[in-house]
């Protein structure tokens, strides 16, 4: 299973907000949704979002923005707008007190200003179900712009399609919705990993040795992989590969491969009823003591905790 099949292979967007936004200049916007991956496509005019990382991005017509949650951000035409609404959790729209010309909602699935406003974007938030589409979130930027050269633009006709059903209300729409941001955000991240612009953890899995091995121990976690194991598959010495692997990847080969066979654990755990014996087999312990003693060492629970909770 590669990293982008991943985050689309557990729990799915199902019930994903999806909400096309009409902005009249001067205006800002603030989002304290708490989600922790989000979509924005810019489908006509400008826009800066600010995130309260310090992180400051201009996007235009055609740009992808997209932010690794739960850091808040705002949207906003010009820095000295003063704030006219706060999305906070469950899209709940709160107006701060003496807002000039506080948007609101225009129809189904669309807010803002009015029809012919300047800017418009469509806004899409995945909620993150597993562990293991997680950990390709965790690996990517805070926030970061896709130009459409970025992209071989290849969202294109996604967001038209996106944008023609948000405005539709048939039964089984809530569904269509939530597929079709499934298909736009996996066409997003598959091409922004092949392409120039791609996050360093996409870089690493082109990397003529690194690849591979990060490959090796997704399509078989349970396998007793050691370094020199890794190391003998790359044609590299031991050291070599670690010293290779950990400036790419950010961490050492047995850490990242520990921090896999948790992940798959977990989902295993809280997706399934296999017994925890089955469980540590599947991702490569040898006993259920053993995934407990790690469970407990590297995440600060134990496996039976996760299941309960």
């Amino acid at each position: 299973m590669d990293h982008v099949t991943g985050l689309l292979d557990g729990p799915r967007a199902r019930g994903a907000f999806l909400l096309r936004c009409l902005l009249e200049p001067p205006y800002a916007v603030r989002i304290e949704d708490g989600a922790p991956l989000t979509l924005v496509v810019v489908t006509r005019g400008t826009t800066r979002l600010r995130s309260d990382d310090g992180t400051v991005a201009d996007a235009g017509p055609g740009d992808v923005i997209v932010l690794r949650g739960p850091t808040p951000y705002t949207v906003a035409s010009d820095d000295r707008v003063a704030l006219q609404a706060v999305i906070g959790p469950d899209e709940r729209c709160s107006i701060p007190p003496g807002a000039v010309r506080p948007p609101g909602e225009l129809g189904v699935r669309t807010w803002g200003h009015g029809p012919d406003a300047a800017t418009a974007m469509l806004v899409g938030t995945y909620p993150v179900g597993g562990e293991i589409g997680a950990r390709l979130v965790r690996s990517l930027p805070a926030v970061t712009v896709l130009h459409p050269e970025d992209l071989d633009h290849a969202p294109g006709p996604l967001v038209g399609l996106l944008d023609g059903e948000l405005d539709r209300d048939a039964a089984g729409q809530d569904v269509v919705l939530d597929r079709a941001l499934d298909l736009l955000l996996v066409t997003v991240l598959r091409a922004w990993f092949a392409g120039p612009a791609a996050p360093s953890a996409a870089l690493a899995r082109r990397d003529p040795t690194v690849g591979p091995a990060l490959r090796a121990m997704e399509a078989d976690p349970a396998r007793g992989w050691t370094v020199d194991v890794l190391a003998r598959g790359a044609g590299l010495s031991r050291a070599a590969l670690a010293r290779r692997f950990t400036t790419l990847v950010g961490e050492p080969p047995m850490a990242w491969l520990t921090d896999l066979r948790l992940s798959l654990a977990a989902d295993l755990l809280r997706g399934t009823d296999l017994t925890l014996a089955v469980i540590a087999d599947r991702v490569g312990y040898g006993s259920p003591f053993a995934l407990s003693t790690a469970f407990h060492r590297e995440r600060g629970v134990r496996p039976a905790a996760l299941r309960a909770g």
